[in-house]
């Protein structure tokens, strides 16, 4: 049986890998619309830096480990311009057709590119293929590059905002909206603002780019960037054209619809990566996400199916939907996220809860131990949602346990279950994922109300529970002092009639000294999540960037 796959990215290549190990007398074809196969896009931004400097490196399988290896034939510079399903058969180049028993689509995506005046200037590059970032590190080479304009604040976006920092060139990221990185809340992502301005990015928000001119980019809102060097990031489309017009079903945002086997609407083709339509983990809805893991596990499944077609001994697999688990350096900095955030909660129409806590990423008597923020998402009978993290060291394993967790169907209670790795290196005998959880049952069991920075207002009593040279060298506005030590001899110096918000450093001694006023008949008392430490990044985030009002 002959199997076409269309494409040769991180699902195409899965797929064709896959099968063969399955099924040695398979006759598998890949068609690659480009000059490049199975190369690490991921890696681009890095590759553009000279972080990785060898540029063999970002090759994952050249056409000839396909060959030698899988004996799988590669056809470069092979698009395909239509399927004819009533033949079997793809067009290629508009030259020649190709039969096919199994057809697997792994179209990808394209950069989009807006309708903007001057967007061709050859100043302005897109970062998708190993040949973009030739050219990118080409241009920069021969030209005097000092100032860069980046239109967009996604995942690339930022990557290569760092990139071009590290090499000394001026840097300003334009988004239209409020933040970076889509998939994280704001009080979480507002401490990767601080640390892109920390190292010397400029950061717009509220506004676009309106026009390039051979020296400055213009924005909506009127002002005007000298700019050397353009990177468009403002997203990407499914690459799906050959496919719809094929008549194959739709799914949102014209890409492919599949079934849960990766089956699309005609039985003989199939479809992975970021051209089709997965639902959404948490909320069950149709959604789109382009990631690599993903996409190499939907390309696995597909060459599992398409196996078991003749192979008795194997089983059909389903996937098993999309949590959109990603991460993130920002120089010094790691930020990684699983599920659902909070604005595609409010979206579901899906009630929740939140806590965020801040913990050490190992045990703070070993030597350069440093802060994990950690954002939990759930619901009121305690299941896991969505969680954040964002730190120095240790952020990503955490997200991954609870990922882990949020596909078991887990709760904050298999949280404070989870039996992780301990040794003071590494992690805390209470990790910060165990520390999350049994906060976040306390939440649960009315043992503790979490405030946040929203909830700083005129008309709370703030009190610092900190000790009193903590408190003289700065406080949140209107608060008194009374430090948590003192607050059994002094809880009569605080209203019962208000709101009352407790604050300490990081959050737990604010919790304890709550839990005492609590004791003590007061009923509306809360603790802030994160502190004060959290509180000024959020701050310090807020009154750096005011809106351009446009």
């Amino acid at each position: 049986m002959r199997t076409v796959i269309v494409g040769g990215g991180a699902c195409g290549a899965s797929c064709a890998a896959r099968l063969r190990r399955l099924d040695e007398k398979a006759e598998i074809i890949i068609l690659e619309a480009t000059d490049e196969i199975s190369i690490a896009n991921c890696g681009l931004p890095y590759y553009c830096s000279g972080v990785i400097s060898d540029r063999a490196q970002m090759i994952v399988a050249p056409p000839s480990q396909f060959k030698n290896l899988f004996n799988i034939e590669v056809r470069l510079n092979s698009k395909v311009t239509s399927i004819n399903r009533s033949d079997k058969s793809v067009t290629v180049n508009n030259d020649y057709t190709l039969k096919y028993d199994n057809l697997v689509l792994a179209l990808g995506a394209a950069p989009f590119i807006p309708p903007i005046d001057g967007i061709n200037n050859k100043k302005n590059f897109t970062v998708r293929t190993l040949r973009d970032a030739d050219r990118i590190k080409d241009y920069i080479s021969k030209n005097s590059v000092k100032n860069a304009v980046i239109a967009g604040g996604g995942f690339i976006g930022i990557e290569m905002a760092e990139a071009f920092i590290k090499l000394g060139i001026n840097t300003t990221i334009v988004e239209a909206g409020s933040q970076i990185l889509a998939p994280f809340d704001r009080d979480m992502i507002a401490l990767a603002h601080n640390e892109l301005r920390k190292n010397g990015c400029k950061l717009i928000f509220f506004d676009g780019v309106k026009s390039f001119s051979d020296k400055e980019v213009e924005l909506i809102s009127g002002q005007k960037l000298p700019y050397d060097i353009g990177v468009i990031s403002i997203g990407v489309r499914p690459d799906t054209e050959v496919a719809l017009n094929a008549g194959l079903a739709a799914g949102i945002g014209n890409t492919i619809k599949t079934n849960e086997y990766m089956q699309t609407s005609d039985s003989y083709i199939w479809a992975g990566g970021d051209s089709v339509e997965v639902l959404n983990y948490v909320t069950a809805q149709p959604a789109v996400i382009p990631l690599a893991g993903p996409a190499n596990r939907q390309g696995r499944i597909i060459a599992d199916n398409i196996a078991a077609q003749t192979n008795p001994n194997l089983k059909m697999q389903k996937y098993k939907n999309s949590l959109g688990t990603s991460v993130i350096k920002v120089f010094d900095m790691t930020f990684a996220a699983t599920g659902c955030n909070e604005k595609q909660l409010k979206s579901a129409g899906i009630k929740y809860l939140k806590n965020i806590v801040k913990a050490n990423n190992h045990a703070g008597y070993y030597p350069d131990s440093t802060h994990v923020v950690l954002k939990l998402l759930f619901t009121s009978t305690g299941k896991v949602l969505g969680a954040q993290a964002a730190g120095l060291d240790g952020v990503e394993k955490r997200i991954d346990v609870i990922s882990t967790v949020i596909r078991l169907g887990g709760t904050v209670q298999d949280l404070i279950d989870s039996e992780l790795c301990y040794a003071p290196p590494y992690s805390s005998a209470k990790d910060i994922v165990n520390f999350a959880g049994m906060s976040s049952k306390n939440i649960l069991d009315g043992l503790f109300k979490p405030a946040f920075f929203e909830d700083i207002t005129d008309d709370v009593f703030l009190v610092d529970v900190r000790a009193p040279e903590l408190y003289k060298e700065g406080r949140i506005k209107d608060a008194v002092s009374i430090p948590s030590t003192e607050i059994r001899a002094r809880y009569n110096e605080i209203p019962k009639d208000k709101k009352i918000i407790l604050y300490c450093r990081r959050g737990y001694n604010s919790y304890v000294a709550a839990r005492i006023l609590t004791e003590y008949g007061y009923a509306n008392v809360y603790s802030l999540c994160g502190g004060k430490s959290l509180y000024d990044e959020l701050l310090k985030d807020t009154l750096k960037e005011q809106p351009v009002l446009v």
